[in-house]
């Protein structure tokens, strides 16, 4: 992901765009079809080393990622890097080998919907 030059400032989490904050709230709650619609229609997202561009495979991503395992995920911190670009922090605890992550989910917007999304520690 692209990213300008900026640090990072943080924020707190109630003041994230409300599309970000939809995402998240969908995709916590696995409901694939609220989270792609806060998607642009030519996102990509990246996760774990694949990229899934356009609405088929970023569906297939939203519908699939983590059900191999059990888990509860916290949204510990969030950053603004420009008024485009937005940083959140989640703390995972799960049966997934390791049993804790860290991730940090990087989103660029454009026009109030998600363009770029990587997920990565």
């Amino acid at each position: 992901m692209s990213t300008p030059d900026t640090d990072p400032t943080s924020v707190r989490i109630d003041h994230l765009p409300a599309t970000v904050r939809a995402f998240l709230a969908a995709h916590d709650a696995r409901e694939a079809g609220a989270a792609l619609r806060t998607l642009a229609p030519g996102a990509v997202v990246v996760d774990d080393g694949r990229t899934y561009r356009g609405p088929e495979q970023v569906l297939q991503f939203l519908r699939d990622a983590g059900t191999r395992f059990t888990y509860t995920s916290e949204l510990v911190g969030a950053q603004r890097v420009d008024d485009a670009h937005w940083v959140t922090s989640h703390h995972l605890v799960g049966d997934f080998p390791g049993g804790t992550a860290d991730l940090r989910y990087r989103f660029a917007l454009e026009d109030d919907l998600i363009t770029e999304l990587v997920i990565a520690p």
